[in-house]
C-alpha cells in the first residue's frame, strides 16, 4: 500500500494568515485534477497592477524559487514568452559554462491591463504529467483594482489530488499577498458572481490490476518545503 502524504502542520498556519481581504479557496477538485481560487483588491489602476504583476523579482516569494533568489525571476510578457528562472552558476563552473534556467510556465495570452495567462505546472507539479493554466485577471473597482487569481490543474499525477490541492492554493495564495503587499491592499474583497464550474482535467488511465503495487505517491511537504515562510 502507497504511502499518503501528510498535510504539514506548517501548512495549517500558513492558511490562517490568509484572512480577510484576501478571499482564497479550493473551488473544484476532481479525480485527476483541481483549481484554486483566489482574490485580493489593491490600491491603483490595472495598468498599476499590470506592471506590478510582471516584475515577480519584487514579489515572488523567494522559498518557491529554485535558486532561493528572487531576484531571479522574471516574466517575458508576450504570447510565447516565460516566466523563467535564472539559475546561479556551480561552484568552479569554467568560465565558457553559461547559467542554468528554469521555466515556470509559458506565457499563452497578453492582455495588458487586463488578463495575463501561463501554462504549466508549477512547484512539484513540473515534474508529473499533469498541467496547469494560471489566469490572472485585472478589474478596475471603486478604490482600486480586483485581482482574481485562478489556476487549474489536470492530468495524471503521483499526489493525493485534495492534498496537493490545498497546498497549491497555499503557495498560490502566498504569492498573490506578496504582489498585493507591493500595491497596497483595499478593503474590503467585493463579492461577485460565482464562477462557472470548472471541468476535471483528463482520466490518468486504469487504475493497476489487482496485485499490483502503486508507486509511492510524493510527500507533499517534501515537495513545497517549509510554507511558513511568507512573503
Amino acid at each position: 500500500m502507497s504511502q499518503r502524504p501528510i498535510i504539514p502542520a506548517a501548512l495549517v498556519a500558513l492558511a490562517a494568515t490568509f484572512a480577510a481581504p484576501l478571499s482564497a479557496e479550493v473551488v473544484q477538485t476532481g479525480e485527476t485534477g483541481f483549481t484554486t481560487r483566489d482574490a485580493v483588491v489593491v490600491k491603483g489602476t490595472p495598468f498599476d497592477a499590470w506592471q506590478a504583476l510582471i516584475a515577480p523579482a519584487k514579489w515572488w516569494n523567494k522559498a518557491h524559487t529554485w535558486s532561493g533568489d528572487s531576484a531571479n525571476l522574471y516574466i517575458s510578457p508576450q504570447a510565447n514568452g516565460c516566466f523563467c528562472e535564472l539559475l546561479p552558476l556551480p561552484d568552479g563552473a569554467p568560465e565558457e559554462v553559461r547559467r542554468g534556467s528554469a521555466l515556470h510556465m509559458s506565457v499563452v495570452m497578453v492582455d495588458p491591463g487586463k488578463v495575463l495567462r501561463m501554462r504549466g505546472g508549477l512547484g512539484p507539479l513540473q515534474s508529473e504529467p499533469a498541467d496547469g493554466v494560471l489566469t490572472i485577471t485585472l478589474t478596475g473597482v471603486d478604490g482600486g483594482t480586483r485581482i482574481v487569481w485562478e489556476y487549474v490543474v489536470g492530468g495524471p499525477m503521483r499526489y493525493e489530488v485534495p492534498v496537493i490541492a490545498k497546498a497549491v492554493d497555499g503557495v498560490m495564495s502566498q504569492q498573490l499577498r506578496g504582489l498585493a503587499g507591493v500595491l497596497g491592499v483595499a478593503q474590503p474583497v467585493p463579492e461577485e458572481e460565482p464562477a462557472e464550474p470548472t471541468e476535471p482535467g483528463p482520466e490518468a488511465g486504469d487504475a493497476p490490476e489487482s496485485g499490483t503495487a502503486e508507486p509511492e505517491r510524493p510527500r507533499v511537504e517534501d515537495a513545497f518545503g517549509d510554507l511558513d515562510d511568507g512573503a
